[in-house]
């Protein structure tokens, strides 16, 4: 899987954050924070998106625990959203 869930995110973590941060570790198709849709805040987590399976796994290996403005991230291989799973 190429595509990574970012958790444990400070509410001032950016897309552009993330970017900068994973695209240390390999080519990115796409870095999203995800946002309350009422308030526009941060809900303190995202996701990120390596053009290769290799370079997803090496940004687990190296960024998960990994210390963000104070903060460990949680990085692990995003799982796909179930059907009917929104609330």
């Amino acid at each position: 899987m190429n595509k990574l869930f970012v958790g444990n995110l400070d509410d001032s973590t950016s897309a552009a954050d993330l970017e900068r941060i994973f695209g240390e570790h390999g080519s990115l198709v796409s870095a999203v924070v995800i946002s309350d849709r009422y308030t526009g805040n941060s809900r303190g987590f995202g996701f990120v998106e390596y053009a290769s399976g290799d370079a997803a796994e090496r940004a687990v290996s190296s960024l998960n625990g990994a210390d963000l403005r104070g903060r460990a991230l949680v990085v692990s291989v995003a799982r796909d959203r179930k059907s009917g799973s929104r609330r």
